[in-house]
């Protein structure tokens, strides 16, 4: 069984919540939601997908981030090709709120690989029989004989954003191998129209854009990571990002 380990208060993450704390919101429930970090590995030096959220939306406008989004009530009865290592799942369920399933836990990284299509146009999928795919979030799926593949996906961080905040998000960070996509839309983008401006980058590339203070950390999680262990093994220890009280900390999984 895992357990939280290791936890430690993170001076710079506390002075950016104190920072943007709004005593005048309401304490808002954190919503589950997921995002999945693409690595290529055919060049050498690692890239990640990343891509500039719109400039019309409300929410973190011209902000570079991963695909991603938060989990719908259908995505935890998909089915897919396989699921997910045993390592990846025990990590999903600690600390996991009150009666949260193993099927919402799976329902995440469903979620953060329907994201991507809808994002990026990226089939993250294996070839099966796609005839219990419903609904229409799954059409280009189907259409193809393409399921959802969760065995490669592994769990490399969470964070809960603080109070104070007009929109709060308990996400889990997923990364996966560019092998593992299956097909892409010819347009390179996906239907959604949330990501512009699609680029593989660096992660030392990808620092240097605008980007939101925790998908900073989280890429400096994954550099410091791949380092010695770049086969992001599932059992490896997980970062996790929670406010308790004025600090926000960080723990491992």
């Amino acid at each position: 069984m895992r357990h939280i380990n290791n936890i430690e208060v993170h001076p710079d993450l506390t002075a950016n919540a104190q920072r943007l704390y709004d005593g005048s919101l309401p304490n808002v429930r954190p919503k589950d939601a997921a995002t999945l970090i693409i690595l290529d590995h055919d060049h050498g030096t690692p890239k990640i997908l990343m891509g500039r959220r719109h400039m019309r939306h409300r929410f973190m406008p011209g902000k570079f981030v991963f695909p991603g989004g938060r989990l719908d009530a259908a995505d935890r009865y998909v089915p897919c090709a396989d699921d997910l290592p045993t390592g990846v799942m025990e990590k999903l369920r600690c600390g996991a709120r009150n009666g949260s399933s193993d099927r919402r836990m799976r329902g995440l990284a469903i979620c953060a690989i329907r994201e991507t299509y809808e994002e990026a146009g990226l089939f993250i999928a294996a070839q099966a029989d796609p005839s219990g795919l419903k609904g229409e979030d799954w059409s280009a799926f189907k259409h193809r004989s393409l399921l959802p593949t969760l065995s490669p996906l592994r769990f490399i961080g969470r964070a809960i954003t603080p109070p104070g905040r007009s929109r709060r998000f308990d996400t889990r960070f997923f990364a996966i191998d560019a092998r593992h996509i299956a097909d892409r839309l010819s347009e390179g983008t996906g239907p959604s129209g949330e990501l512009e401006d699609l680029h593989w980058l660096t992660i030392a590339d990808a620092h240097d854009l605008d980007l939101p203070r925790i998908t900073k950390e989280i890429l400096h999680e994954l550099e410091e990571r791949l380092k010695t262990d770049p086969e992001l093994a599932p059992q490896s220890p997980t970062p996790f990002f929670f406010m308790r009280g004025k600090s926000m900390f960080r723990a491992e999984i």
